[in-house]
């Protein structure tokens, strides 16, 4: 079925394509704790979604990238020997040119393609619909040439595509979730090293709650990048002190001793966050896997407060959804997702108040904020692949 439409709209944005149209799909993702950690070294838990980025693809012979989606109206045309560069008005476009881009920088030079995108993940909620654009594209050109990049490949030059081209400072966490994404489980990624292992997410009775604020982030406007200048600031100068090779390589009990060291009072609780965080997250996945699912909930609740106080990302709809999600019976753990200022929440509800969670959460956030939340039981999903 979804062939099916993927096809009929690159037929109506292209026409017929000779050789015929290649399917893909990157999924989107959901990070249940371990949040600001990714770009200063340390652990993060995210697992793929089902929800994602399709796309129908075709090279041609012309050296012209042509790019349509079924969620925008924006058409876009680019001569690959015209040179690519960003440019605000192209919108969503510029990720498929940033990931091209950064394909050529390693050799892998592309001939013209064509490339009709959809997608299921809504834009601005913290749930990557960016790095699922941009991962949907790097499997796509990667196969349609044949340039053998391997999946990892693909992860960093995706991720460098958003901080060189888009201009997203972003860490590594949201690509590598959207391409090595298992199906039944979460991905422990250490950040600096890219370890990491699948731990199954074994839920029992619970199921995983996205609660969409509908206050869009803007990502790439927000202060974001400030953040991670206010860590970096911290680390510069915690490790004339330290023997760590990032700021979450720190432990709570070395950055305790040295935190005064810091000076500035608000770098320094920025500083905590990712130094608490880190070691929550490890807290937590072990908690999951010994099936501790209430400590696991406390950890997250824990992980949003840390959120809201030290690292001041949340803002009032993030903290009105998650202030509605603990006090509401069947809510094991909430918190919010993603890069914050906006966005989205995510929690842990049973199965058997999943009605009444939507009911109450929802009708608390509309009178705290005059707006309406929308609800997804997340299903997860594979990594970015053929299909």
């Amino acid at each position: 079925m979804v062939t099916q439409q993927m096809y009929d709209g690159y037929l109506n944005a292209f026409g017929p394509a000779k050789p015929a149209a290649r399917f893909f799909h990157a999924p989107g993702r959901v990070n249940l704790i371990g949040e600001h950690t990714d770009y200063n070294g340390g652990y993060v838990f995210p697992c793929a979604l089902s929800l994602g980025t399709y796309g129908a693809a075709c090279g041609n012979n012309d050296g012209i990238i042509r790019l349509a989606s079924g969620n925008d109206s924006l058409r876009a045309e680019f001569d690959l020997r015209g040179g690519l560069s960003r440019d605000v008005k192209r919108g969503w476009a510029n990720y498929p040119l940033a990931v091209v881009s950064e394909m050529e920088k390693l050799g892998c030079k592309t001939g013209g393609f064509n490339l009709y995108v959809a997608g299921d993940v809504p834009s601005g909620t913290g749930l990557s619909s960016s790095a699922s654009l941009e991962m949907l594209t790097a499997v796509a050109v990667n196969s349609l040439f044949g340039f053998g990049l391997n999946m990892l490949d693909l992860v960093k030059l995706s991720q460098r595509a958003e901080n060189n081209f888009v201009g997203v400072n972003c860490g590594i966490m949201d690509q590598f979730a959207s391409g090595f994404g298992k199906a039944g489980s979460a991905v422990l990624l250490q950040c600096q090293s890219l370890e990491y292992r699948y731990v199954p997410l074994d839920l029992r009775d619970c199921v995983i709650i996205i609660a969409n604020t509908n206050k869009p982030r803007g990502l790439a406007d927000s202060k974001y990048n400030e953040r991670r200048g206010e860590c970096a600031a911290a680390f510069d100068t915690l490790k004339k002190y330290v023997d760590a090779d990032s700021l979450c390589g720190i432990s709570p009990e070395d950055f305790e001793k040295n935190r005064k060291k810091i000076g500035n009072e608000t770098v320094a609780r920025r500083a905590a966050h990712a130094v608490y965080e880190n070691a929550r997250t490890l807290q937590a996945v072990g908690a999951l896997t010994n099936g501790e699912l209430e400590c696991f909930g406390k950890l997250m609740n824990d992980s949003h407060v840390s959120l809201r106080d030290l690292y001041e990302v949340t803002g009032a709809e993030l903290d009105a959804l998650a202030g509605a999600a603990w006090q509401t019976e069947g809510c094991v753990g909430s918190r919010m997702t993603g890069a914050g200022f906006g966005g989205c929440t995510v929690s842990i509800v049973r199965a058997t108040a999943v009605n009444k969670f939507k009911e109450k959460v929802g009708a608390e956030y509309k009178i705290k904020t005059g707006l309406d939340a929308s609800f997804y039981t997340a299903e997860t999903g594979d990594g970015a692949r053929e299909i």
